[in-house]
């Protein structure tokens, strides 16, 4: 089938409200960052829509025989600093906005660690769960054909997100090297290793996390040995985070799957803790002094809090009740705009997604980088130059915020912004 291309032919959203989807929330910090910048009304206007949102319909063969009709979508939102990039998720929640949403924030993201890609994003509507491992090759395989005509190493390069993994972008690449006639890595990352593959992109976000994290304790005064810790969601993001914090002597109290949360106020051995990849929801059945609900977890008393799981859960609701002295964003879109406002009026610093969590895109940046130029690089080398590119990340949103943003948000945003601007800016307009 066809993918059917649209062009961007949106209305101007209207503002956010609390349950704001992710392209509306996306459009009211582009605005903001916007208001604070000298930047060309025209620009902003061109950068509030995607550049086309592909849809399409796929007949996949269940194993009983049946056919079931699957949704999928590829947003590619801006491409003037590079090829498109960003993840594929199978998930039941995933619409077109959250699609065009997600891959606005891949613009930033990406330009916030100033790698040469723009933003996109995709997914399938489908719970994996409900799929066996034969079902979840042959729906992985179609959509890879379904959007043979619009990815590539050039043009856009998907990656693993929420109900995919190594061996998904496996299928996928494999599916587009069939249609292609010659093996091509780079067509997506988050591959195994032995597939072109770069070492560390599994716990790349929640290194970078770590590494924020720790920087962001710097910068408020706080002392990282033995502060304190909660990390809601201990999938690859929130574990990988945890495991690093513990490791350079903060006291991780808390961390949840989807079933709850295990608390102990003198800490947790976060490395035996099983993780979502080691033993699906097994958080709860480490032994603990106390058993937390997943909403408790952000309401702890710590010093730093890191959301790590999905989205929209620091809201109106509850961020009244957040007594972190710093919020880390593991998660893409874990807060609200107006949790976000509630945050900064009560002087509750956020680090936001589009740095915090940018490891996964940087190690995908040194994956394609390794694809291309047929060279693996080792374990070492990946965490030296994801260190150095974070830390360099962080220096421009601090100093961003040191001139006088208000918020974390704003800094990171600012940058990102700039940035993108400057291209659209000496690339100009095609008549």
């Amino acid at each position: 089938m066809a993918a059917n291309t649209d062009r961007a032919a949106e209305e101007t959203a209207s503002p956010p409200a609390e349950e704001a989807s992710a392209v509306e929330t996306a459009r009211t910090q582009l605005n903001r960052a916007a208001e604070r910048l000298d930047v060309d009304p025209n620009v902003v206007e061109r950068l509030r829509h995607p550049h086309a949102v592909h849809e399409v319909r796929m007949p996949v063969e269940r194993d009983d025989g049946t056919l079931e009709v699957f949704v999928g979508y590829r947003a590619q939102h801006d491409s003037v600093r590079g090829p498109y990039k960003g993840g594929i998720r199978f998930h039941p929640g995933v619409t077109r906005d959250e699609c065009v949403g997600l891959s606005m924030w891949m613009t930033w993201k990406c330009a916030v660690m100033d790698l040469p890609f723009g933003g996109a994003k995709g997914g399938v509507v489908v719970n994996p769960k409900d799929l066996s491992e034969g079902e979840t090759e042959r729906l992985t395989r179609r959509f890879a054909q379904e959007l043979r005509d619009v990815v590539g190493p050039h043009t856009d390069i998907p990656a693993p997100d929420m109900g995919t993994d190594a061996q998904t972008m496996s299928w996928f690449m494999d599916a587009y090297s069939m249609q292609e006639g010659e093996t091509v890595p780079g067509v997506v990352t988050g591959k195994p290793p032995v597939v072109g593959g770069s070492h560390g992109r599994d716990g790349a976000p929640g290194r970078s996390v770590a590494i924020v994290a720790r920087e962001a304790a710097a910068h408020h005064g706080i002392d990282l040995s033995g502060a304190t810790v909660a990390v809601q969601g201990f999938g690859s993001v929130g574990a990988n985070a945890a495991r690093l914090l513990d490791d350079w002597g903060a006291t991780v109290v808390a961390v949840s799957d989807v079933n709850g949360a295990v608390y102990d106020p003198d800490g947790l051995d976060t490395h035996a803790v099983p993780t979502h990849e080691e033993e699906p929801e097994a958080v709860m059945t480490h032994e603990a002094p106390e058993t937390l609900s997943n909403e408790a977890v952000l309401e702890l008393d710590v010093d730093i809090l890191v959301p790590a799981a999905v989205g929209n859960v620091l809201t109106a609701d509850n961020a009244d009740r957040v007594r972190a002295d710093v919020v880390v964003e593991g998660a893409n879109g874990p807060t609200t705009a107006a949790a976000d406002e509630m945050l900064d009026d009560r002087g509750v610093p956020v680090i936001p997604d589009i740095l915090a969590n940018a490891g996964g895109v940087t190690v995908s940046y040194f994956e394609w980088l390794q694809d291309i130029n047929r060279r693996a690089w080792p374990l070492e080398r990946v965490h030296a130059e994801l260190e150095e590119e974070m830390l360099a990340a962080w220096d421009a949103v601090r100093a961003e915020f040191d001139d006088g943003a208000r918020t974390w948000r704003d800094a990171a945003y600012a940058v990102a912004l700039r940035r993108v601007a400057a291209a659209h800016d000496a690339r100009g307009v095609w008549p």
